[in-house]
């Protein structure tokens, strides 16, 4: 019995996981049933047979991806079911009422579409929000209010003891990721962008599709319906980019993020103050790295997974940390993300042409206003913390501030800084807080970069233009010059991100109920560790005891740094490899990869939002 009840129960102590043996025993026996599948024939004609495959194995896969669900989440499974039939009922309605002519029709499609979102919505707020809104409506209006598990409290048969506790609100793994495809399909169905799925169970096997549930990526229903009905195609080459997406994130995961992780990112996390400044700064950059290798690690197994069947999901990463401005970042990081909250916010806010409904002239103001508000929210998606609220507000405040700098004049560009130098000066002479420590070293550093560039932009303005003897010298310093300008906006877009992390990693993996404070706390604790006096004479010790994690850090930015077009070399030509070849590696990267394993499996990092 406790065999059975370890395969096919639910333990909330260890969810399932893609870097657990267990789930690659799970998927083997999925996918010896899932090519069986694909393989049996029918006495039909081969394209009713041909179509008879696919649904049975739609079925198969959405049953397979319940279960997997289940393994992560027990009951929450409950709450996938709900939003999968309610959406795909009201996506049918508005679809209907979009067809038929007359405003009543044209209204009744709206009051659909407003039941979907105010529903998903409304979960996502309850489950994820509650203890973050409920700390607010305490403090501002000094009530006492607690939270109280209305599910639990049914589950119980309406009696506040029972099975399920009533007292805590637990957060449904990856319920982020799947309202937030759930609402992309009925939005694109009202606007016209799709048309509704009129198998249920199809609708359901989108919604569910195990490699990409519980963290991504956020899949448009217009990017994989089609994939449903698409016969089965696994070429030698594609199965070889398979097996390399899965080899290259449970590296990315194993060897990179935890092992970062429990070697010192957590050490230093869980209490700042026991560790020097240089400890706490090399920690936050390690951490940079961990969440990078955590997430991207995660969505390259699922890639991989689904590929294997013949199903492919978007991009998720494109190497962020190769970006030269905040903007960039986002385009780069948490890519199905960030085209979620342009399509389904930046744009109904109005985009560069509206502020919140209403129209104004300045487009620049409009879309630096609606930037600010979309990364904001995008921040708060993240985490039910103040924490992440100032992190989303950082990175808009850092991608708008960018926006207006790159259309600056150079002239204005080097008074402002030099402005800028003066004010972080009064305040580094007059407060002597670590804070300020901080913000007037990172000023010197832009001052200098600042004052580098305008120089050179005045050397090529008057000697270039003029046709000075010195001009060849320019154009051959202009490559090199160009290229030191790209690294330099790497690095200081790097830092800034950086230094925003330091309030993403504060609010994570904390108990809702009490957040605000570990996080802040945790946050202040560092700021002053890193922003006070640093005791250098340690810094050589650190560096020889934490050796291997200084030298996996070192490795993984060099390997993230690489031209694009080196790896995808290296991809292209292990994916073109002999299978013997292919398979024989991934035996040796699997057992290497393992040596890693620490005595507890770390969960990935978003399965918490």
């Amino acid at each position: 019995m406790k065999f059975f009840s370890h395969i096919f129960g639910f333990n909330s102590e260890s969810p399932l996981l893609f870097t657990q043996f267990y789930f690659w025993a799970f998927f083997a026996l999925v996918y010896a049933v899932f090519a069986m599948i694909m393989e049996v024939g029918t006495h039909r004609t081969q394209a009713k047979g041909e179509k008879a495959r696919l649904h049975l194995r739609n079925i198969f896969l959405m049953a397979v991806s319940w279960f997997f669900y289940y393994k992560t989440s027990g009951l929450f499974l409950l709450i996938l079911l709900f939003v999968t039939l309610s959406d795909w009922l009201i996506a049918q309605r508005i679809y209907v009422n979009k067809k038929q002519n007359g405003q009543n029709a044209s209204q009744r499609a709206k009051w659909w579409l407003a039941l979907s979102v105010v529903m998903d919505l409304g979960l996502l707020c309850y489950f994820k929000y509650a203890y973050f809104f409920t700390n607010v409506v305490n403090n501002l209006l000094g009530t006492e209010f607690a939270v109280f598990d209305i599910f639990a409290y049914i589950g119980n048969g309406f009696s506040e003891s029972g099975r399920f506790m009533v007292d805590k609100i637990i957060l449904p793994v990856g319920i982020s990721f799947y309202l937030f495809q759930v609402m992309s399909y009925t939005i694109d169905v009202y606007r016209g962008h799709v048309k509704p799925v009129k198998n249920i169970l199809d609708f359901g096997f989108y919604v569910s599709f195990f490699p990409g549930l519980v963290a991504g990526p956020i899949v448009r229903a217009n990017e994989f319906i089609q994939q449903l009905y698409k016969p089965f195609c696994l070429s030698r080459r594609l199965f070889g980019m398979a097996v390399f997406w899965i080899l290259n994130g449970l590296i990315k995961k194993i060897v990179l993020s935890d092992y970062l992780a429990v070697n010192l990112i957590d050490r230093v996390f869980e209490n700042p103050l026991l560790f020097s400044g240089f400890e706490n700064l090399f920690a936050l950059f390690a951490y940079s790295l961990q969440v990078y290798a955590d997430f991207s690690g995660y969505t390259d197994i699922a890639i991989g997974i689904a590929m294997l069947m013949g199903f492919y999901l978007p991009q998720n990463f494109d190497s962020p940390y190769k970006s030269r401005n905040p903007q960039e970042f986002w385009r780069r990081w948490h890519m199905s993300l960030s085209r979620w909250l342009k399509s389904y916010l930046y744009i109904p806010l109005g985009g560069n042409r509206t502020i919140l409904g209403k129209a104004v002239k300045n487009k620049i103001t409009a879309g630096n206003v609606n930037s600010f508000i979309t990364m904001l929210l995008g921040g708060l998606w993240h985490g039910a913390s103040w924490n992440f609220v100032i992190w989303g507000a950082l990175n808009g405040a850092g991608m708008i501030v960018y926006k207006i700098w790159a259309k600056m004049n150079w002239n204005i560009k080097m008074l402002l800084m030099s402005m800028l130098m003066g004010g972080l000066w009064v305040a580094y002479s007059m407060l002597k807080a670590p804070i300020w420590n901080l913000f007037f070293v990172w000023g010197i550093v832009l001052w200098i970069g600042t004052a580098v560039r305008y120089f050179y932009w005045w050397y090529e303005r008057i000697l270039m233009r003029q046709g000075n003897l010195l001009s060849p010298i320019a154009s051959h310093l202009s490559p090199f010059a160009n290229s030191l300008s790209t690294a330099w906006a790497v690095a200081q877009t790097f830092v800034f991100i950086t230094f925003t992390r330091l309030f993403f990693r504060s609010g994570s993996n904390l108990d809702p109920e009490t957040a605000n404070q570990e996080a802040w706390e945790t946050a202040k604790n560092m700021v002053n560790q890193i922003g006070g006096a640093w005791n250098n004479s340690i810094i050589p010790d650190f560096l020889w005891e934490y050796r291997n994690v200084v030298i996996l850090f070192l490795l993984g930015m060099v390997i993230h740094w690489l031209p694009s077009r080196v790896k995808r070399w290296y991809r292209v030509r292990f994916a073109l490899l002999p299978i013997w070849a292919i398979i024989l590696i991934a035996v040796v990267a699997v057992v290497g990869v393992y040596q890693f394993v620490t005595a507890d499996l770390q969960a990935f990092i978003y399965f918490q939002f």
